[in-house]
């Protein structure tokens, strides 16, 4: 997608920006967008050609100049492959790292011309993010948001494809952003992204941390190698404070570790700068008192569950406020909070027992999730969750114990199984556990839900786990379309 303000830039400035050296004869070639991929080439840009995961962009450059990019920026070994090319090509080093740095600069920094603020953790990120944005937006903030759920710029909704974009089209949504007049954009940020480089050229005004649990080990290896991927949000590089749950062991050591103005929180701590004083259990969710920064008391109805949404409430207000909200009116807007889609998402109300969705796809979040529901439960906590395939295996007993364990009925099912075989995984979910009267074992994900509902009974809660919002499910590669919202409400349907 083209900007409406016209945005152009020559080889020679780009030169200059990255120390590369470019012919006075191409230095004046004009580019007037900038992409990574071939397939979103539009005539007069810049194709980065950088190395892949899974290939390198060299390998597109012809598709790309045929699409009308009129001139390319690769590493050393794409200049190699692609000598004598009939468009200037530059080589910059390190290009995977400047990608992000280069787009800033196109589109005129555009991240430090809003206040930027960026979500990262391994659980509570797009809730977080979520809560944060309706606060901003119930004291009429301009807010666009960039996360899972895709990019809402302006009141419209990209795909992004990624929790956090690519470094360019990360830019690109920021530029967006900025011309459809947002004063604040709220993002995700992914370890991935962080790891790879995409945010950077990115200044946030605020940063958060969520949590570090258990997840993404196929790609980080270890725990301590994911840690150090988040960590690197908390530097004066990306930011300029930060925010961090101290309930959490690594964000303990965040706070010592990190180069930033730190502010903590807590659910129970007070000398964190941020925490509860109250937090009284209702019906609807809870009556909660925050004390903050200066002595700040803020006092309000939150209508959701659980002790997580207790952690992502206090983030949200936190920087909410630091970001200039009125206190007052963030405890007055309290109320009106409501959980992202797919998150302890409701459905079909009006059944004799509870319905719900959620994205819990790891051990901490699953556990959590399941605590929250069985407090409000008088009946059975029936639930039903897979694990993804091709990702971590090692964290798939943990998850099949912690279904076991946190439920009355558990029932273990595909998830994307990818180019796994899903018996496979959930042989490897169920671990010593053998089926019986309280564990169930069914691979087909919507005769799961169906069976789920066919033993519910009233008092009941179904808890339908770990795709959430998703609706598509991976399976060799192909991507069926799969909606566990409309499959839990067309079991229930069908036995009324």
């Amino acid at each position: 997608m083209r900007l409406n303000q016209s945005q152009k830039k020559n080889l020679g400035e780009l030169a200059r920006l990255v120390g590369a050296t470019v012919s006075e004869e191409k230095s004046s070639v004009i580019f007037t967008g900038i992409t990574s991929h071939s397939r979103k080439v539009m005539h007069g840009d810049l194709f980065i050609a950088a190395q892949g995961a899974t290939g390198h962009g060299a390998d597109y450059a012809s598709a790309a100049i045929a699409a009308g990019a009129v001139a390319v920026v690769t590493d050393s070994a794409g200049s190699r492959q692609l000598a004598g090319l009939s468009v200037p090509v530059m080589e910059v080093s390190s290009l995977s790292e400047m990608a992000g740095e280069i787009a800033s600069w196109f589109y005129g920094r555009p991240a430090s011309r809003m206040r930027t603020m960026g979500i990262t953790g391994t659980n509570g990120k797009t809730t977080t993010a979520s809560l944060l944005s309706q606060l901003l937006k119930f004291q009429n903030r301009s807010v666009s948001v960039i996360g899972t759920l895709g990019a809402e710029l302006g009141g419209e909704i990209l795909e992004t494809g990624f929790t956090t974009p690519e470094a360019d089209q990360l830019q690109r949504f920021f530029a967006l952003a900025l011309e459809r007049r947002s004063t604040d954009l709220v993002m995700e940020v992914s370890s991935h992204a962080l790891s790879l480089g995409r945010v950077i050229g990115t200044q946030f005004a605020m940063v958060g941390f969520t949590n570090l649990t258990q997840d993404h080990l196929d790609f980080h290896g270890d725990l301590e190698s994911y840690f150090q991927a988040k960590k690197k949000l908390f530097a004066s590089e990306y930011s300029d404070l930060g925010f961090v749950n101290i309930d959490d062991a690594f964000g303990l050591r965040l706070v010592e570790e990190s180069d930033i103005d730190i502010q903590t929180l807590s659910k129970s701590n007070p000398h964190a700068h941020w925490h509860y004083t109250k937090i009284e259990s209702e019906l609807t969710g809870y009556n909660i008192a925050i004390r903050g920064t200066g002595g700040i008391l803020i006092e309000g109805s939150l209508h959701l569950f659980g002790a997580h949404n207790l952690d992502n409430a206090l983030m949200a207000v936190a920087i909410a406020v630091e970001n200039g909200l009125d206190p007052l009116a963030v405890g007055q807007d309290l109320s009106q909070l409501r959980a992202a889609p797919g998150r302890l998402e409701l459905v079909q109300p009006s059944a004799p027992f509870t319905a719900l969705v959620d994205y819990a796809h790891t051990p901490d979040a699953v556990e959590h999730v399941l605590a929250a529901m069985r407090e409000r439960t008088i009946g059975r906590v029936i639930a039903v969750l897979g694990c993804g395939g091709d990702r971590d295996s090692s964290k798939r007993p943990i998850m099949g114990d912690a279904l076991i364990a946190g439920s009355d009925i558990a029932i273990m099912t595909s998830d994307n199984p990818r180019s796994e075989d899903p018996s496979a995984i959930l042989r490897q979910m169920a671990g010593s556990h053998t089926e019986s009267d309280s564990l169930f074992i069914e691979a087909d994900r919507r005769k799961a839900i169906a069976l789920a509902v066919a033993m519910a009974e009233k008092g009941d809660c179904i808890l339908i786990l770990g795709k959430g919002h998703e609706t598509g499910q991976l399976i060799e590669g192909v991507k069926h379309p799969f909606d566990d919202r409309l499959e839990l409400s067309r079991a229930i349907e069908v036995l009324a």
